[in-house]
């Protein structure tokens, strides 16, 4: 669809006072749902050739099926017991 810009800028001039408000809203709204749109469309192919997140991927299919999948408290744990570690190896 093709817009006549300056068309749409004098609509936009002739709109009343009250109305503009709403206009800039909606002009805010169109936008964001732009953006919002942009950063949903993942770029699968640099994904892909992502090497840090395939080992990743791979790190973790091989801890499921190695039973090394941790539950919400059990993380929370295995990270609490990380912290100290790194804390004290900090403090030497």
């Amino acid at each position: 669809m093709s817009v006549n810009r300056e068309e749409l800028k004098l609509l936009i001039d002739h709109i009343p006072e009250q109305d503009a408000a709403e206009v800039l809203d909606f002009i805010g709204y169109l936008n964001m749902k732009r953006e919002r749109e942009a950063a949903q469309q993942l770029d699968i192919e640099a994904l892909s050739e992502d090497a840090d997140l395939i080992r990743q991927v791979q790190k973790s299919r091989e801890d499921r099926n190695s039973g090394r999948v941790y539950g919400q408290q059990e993380g929370l744990d295995y990270l609490r017991v990380k912290v100290e570690e790194f804390e004290r190896g900090q403090s030497l």
